[in-house]
């Protein structure tokens, strides 16, 4: 129940710690306040000098000047404390006595007003310089602590309470109480309800300003925290997909998706088990790092979302999380401008890489399966699933790139009408009707056809080769996602 109300009143708190350098960034940001803080505080302090000086004088000013040696005081620590905020971070020992100092030489300026006119002790009572109390309650803000604001809350009543109490003990100040209020604003009486009220309202203003503060402290934190989780996210599924999670209206349940049409490429590096024995662990993560940073690059380049990683391995979707409405022809060109950088390419360590890559275009199902407590991010469906086949069935023809003929007939202008070569018919499982098939080779294809790719020759006539090979007849490699 408690812990309810607390969460009512105050907001509900980060469950998760920000690193460390979020932390440094949020201190430092605290001590940018703080010297804002004081450069406000000294154009107050000065703007009362100004006042004082330009206020005409009268014969009550002749002799010592309390005010201007306050002023003078507050002045020489305002800009002292303002220095050293910009030489070292003030620790929390020199806030706390900067905030009760403050407040004092403030109290110190309302009182000394009393003498500097030759006023009874109830005059400061009844000017206008409280306002000032509030000016610097709200400043504390700015440090976006709710514990500095308080304390300037809490040191403002006491030192108001001070006064009133030196008020009423000095120069027949107990004579001076009244109960009537126009009485009370007509002269030096005093009425003790009015400076309660003064005091409350002090007290109540600290405790609102250091609850907003609060709440929106614990805000910002989750905030932060949130954001940082998804930044975290992105580094392990694309951007897109992270977004797509994280901006979700409803929190995402196994089984939720939606029915997309979209090109899938399955990409796989040539030979990898043989390379992978030639260097050690270290030398093939970084390799690896390489080719995946290069290709990335180019998936990016034309719209692709890496939907996974695995091992050697990548699913790439188009027009799955990110609009693309060219995603057939896109998902080529990635093919093909993959095929150009390994071809073009040596990776660390001496590396040469092929990529075989599989393409196809269909309706897709976009969306979370798994449990409850985990869930993984994918694509699924026949389409899926022949892109996933048509990959290592490169090996038995020697190509590279194999695209299905819904993904061919997206192509336009020289790419549709130029270097392909039909390697046959092939049936999917549960399906009666023979799936066309592709291959197509950068070498093949025309400069005019992607004036962005570097390295491409003159078109080359299309060679038709048919086949009929069963696709359900071959092994389902271990690397496809479902």
């Amino acid at each position: 129940m408690t812990y309810k109300i607390a969460e009512f009143l105050f907001g509900k708190a980060s469950n998760k710690s920000l690193p460390e350098r979020v932390s440094t960034a949020i201190a430092r940001q605290q001590s940018d306040s703080e010297q804002l803080i004081g450069w406000v505080q000294l154009l107050l302090v000065t703007i009362f000098g100004t006042l004082y000086a330009l206020a005409p004088k009268t014969a009550m000013n002749e002799g010592f000047h309390p005010l201007l040696w306050a002023l003078a005081l507050y002045f020489l620590f305002t800009f002292t404390r303002l220095v050293l905020s910009y030489r070292i971070r003030l620790p929390a020992a020199v806030l706390t006595l900067s905030v009760i100092a403050d407040i004092s030489l403030l109290m110190v300026l309302i009182w000394s007003s009393h003498i500097q006119n030759a006023q009874p002790a109830s005059f400061y009572l009844k000017a206008p310089t409280i306002m000032y109390v509030f000016i610097f309650i709200a400043l504390r803000a700015l440090r976006f602590d709710p514990r500095y604001i308080l304390l300037a809350g809490a040191s403002a009543a006491i030192g108001w309470l001070v006064l009133l109490l030196y008020a009423l003990q000095n120069d027949g100040g107990q004579n001076m109480i009244t109960r009537d209020y126009v009485t009370y604003l007509t002269s030096n009486s005093i009425l003790i309800g009015a400076e309660v009220d003064k005091i409350i309202s002090i007290v109540m203003v600290s405790g609102v300003l250091a609850i907003a503060v609060l709440r929106a402290q614990r805000s910002f934190r989750r905030a932060v925290a949130e954001e940082i989780a998804a930044q975290d996210l992105s580094r392990f599924v694309s951007r897109e997909v992270a977004h797509r999670i994280t901006h979700a209206d409803q929190q995402i349940r196994p089984g939720d998706g939606e029915a997309v049409n979209a090109t899938v490429m399955f990409t796989d590096i040539e030979g990898f088990s043989t390379v992978s024995e030639t260097l050690s662990p270290t030398e093939l993560a970084q390799m690896l790092n390489e080719y995946f940073c290069a290709t990335s690059a180019v998936i990016e380049k034309f719209g692709g979302v890496i939907t996974q990683f695995q091992g050697d391995a990548m699913l790439i979707t188009f027009n799955a999380v990110k609009p693309d409405p060219n995603h057939g022809e896109n998902a080529v060109r990635t093919a093909l401008e993959i095929q150009h950088l390994c071809e073009t390419t040596t990776f660390c360590h001496g590396g040469k890489l092929k990529t075989r890559c599989g393409i196809n275009t269909g309706d897709i199902i976009v969306g979370a399966i798994g449990s409850e407590n985990r869930l993984t991010f994918t694509v699924h469906g026949d389409t899926v699933n022949i892109a996933a086949r048509l990959e290592p069935l490169n090996k038995q023809f020697g190509t590279y790139i194999l695209v299905a003929e819904a993904t061919r007939a997206q192509c336009d202008g020289p790419l549709a009408s130029t270097g392909w070569t039909q390697r046959g018919d092939v049936t999917v499982r549960g399906r009666s009707q023979p799936t066309p098939i592709f291959s197509t080779d950068y070498r093949e294809h025309a400069e005019s056809s992607n004036p962005d790719q570097p390295g491409i020759t003159a078109p080359q006539v299309l060679i038709s080769e048919h086949t009929n090979i069963p696709l359900n007849s071959l092994p389902t490699p271990s690397k496809t996602v479902r």
